[in-house]
């Protein structure tokens, strides 16, 4: 029998991952766990911001767990010329950078993609940033709620008539850590052809915007601007949320056929040729109608029987479930899609790494989610060429 081999398609390139708080480390944990050695640089002392966000399990940020897992957690000052001669001695040794500072920082730094470039010729360098690297609007801060805000997708989020909604997540963020993630993996791809290193511009006004399709074709296409419509689908109807006696689900009635099977299930199969609801564009018009006399028969039965009834005539559909019953659920487990990592400090803790399955692998490598600084010494002996006892000697000055 052939032996499976583990999901390190990345195996061999080395990042030097200077991001913080979300939408860097999201993508840079997105690397880690197809094999890439993750260098992440943090300030002695202090960190990453994101050690200190709640929620917190045993005295440790559980939020900082799950999205550092599988990376090499090393302290360098990077306000001091020897922290950053340090990083520069280590640059020759990655085949990426990637950072989330604010533009102008790194060039403050000395470590902007032309400097870094002058040491390693052929380094992706990877920015992630709210507004990119130009632009007038380059400088402003950024954080998830303000690009959620500036994208469109609050104005068109939330129960109808109601106010701008965020969603329930750091969405911006994290598509905009998968947006990195692509782009650095083209950018090496690009190079194994070209011997070329590529600068990658990330921002999160740009991801946040490019992902609205129905909003956009809306806009773009017919100048019709969306507004907030709830738990609907704005262009076609019936696709919505319905109460039931014991929990809501939601149906995808996106067709006139299914329509029509709609309401042969519900007692009134003449409605598909009543005026009011024989097409889509009816149905939207007289929706709060129809919304009626579909919930008149979601309301009174249970949920199990809504769910089964609905999929035995072939209308997508399905409960609305919270984390607790999605993370519990068989599928989950079947899946796999939580795995066991560890932590120094708390011991074994629950991971959630990136979701893609590749053909003849195992699952992903059991995560190790670093405590602060605790491969300081061993990633710097290994790549500046620095004696432990020069080491040490940093250490004792807070430069490491």
């Amino acid at each position: 029998m052939t032996k499976k081999k583990s999901t390190n398609l990345l195996s061999g390139i080395r990042v030097l991952d200077l991001t913080r708080v979300m939408s860097g480390p999201f993508c840079t944990s997105m690397l880690a766990d197809l094999g890439a050695e993750i260098i992440k640089i943090e300030m002695p002392d202090i960190g990453d911001e994101a050690r200190y966000f709640g929620p917190f399990y045993k005295g440790e940020s559980a939020y900082f767990m799950l999205l550092n897992r599988s990376k090499k957690s090393v302290t360098v000052n990077l306000k001091t010329d020897e922290g950053r001669a340090l990083i520069r001695n280590i640059i020759p040794k990655c085949d990426v950078l990637i950072e989330n500072f604010r533009p102008g920082v790194m060039e403050r730094l000395g470590l902007d993609e032309k400097n870094v470039r002058q040491i390693n010729q052929s380094i992706i360098y990877t920015s992630i940033s709210g507004f990119g690297q130009d632009g007038p609007l380059k400088d402003w801060p950024a954080f998830d709620l303000v690009i959620q805000a500036m994208s469109g997708l609050m104005s068109l989020t939330g129960p109808k008539g109601g106010p701008d909604t965020a969603v329930g997540e750091s969405i911006a963020d994290i598509c905009t850590g998968m947006y990195a993630a692509f782009g650095t993996v083209s950018a090496l791809f690009d190079r194994e052809r070209t011997n070329k290193g590529r600068f990658v511009d990330v921002a999160m006004l740009d991801s946040m915007m490019s992902i609205q399709m129905t909003g956009l074709a809306r806009q773009l296409y017919n100048k019709d601007t969306p507004k907030p419509v709830g738990n609907r689908h704005p262009v076609t109807y019936p696709v919505d949320s319905f109460s039931t006696l014991n929990g809501d689900i939601v149906m995808v009635c996106f067709s006139d056929k299914l329509f029509k099977s709609l309401c042969e299930l519900i007692g009134v199969p003449d409605l598909s040729s009543d005026d009011r609801f024989s097409s889509n564009k009816q149905r939207n018009i007289n929706e709060t109608e129809l919304y009626k006399l579909i919930e008149n028969w979601t309301k009174n039965k249970s949920q199990s029987f809504i769910l089964n009834a609905l999929l035995s005539r072939g209308i997508p559909a399905a409960p609305v479930w919270n984390l607790s019953q999605l993370t519990s659920s068989d599928h989950v487990k079947e899946r796999g899609l939580i795995t066991e990592g560890f932590n120094s400090i708390v011991g074994n803790i629950p991971i959630v790494p990136q979701p893609i399955r590749f053909s003849d692998t195992e699952g992903n490598l059991r995560s190790l989610s670093p405590a602060l600084g605790e491969d300081t010494l061993a990633v710097l002996e290994e790549y500046t060429n620095l004696t432990f006892e020069e080491l040490n000697a940093l250490k004792l000055k807070k430069i490491i």
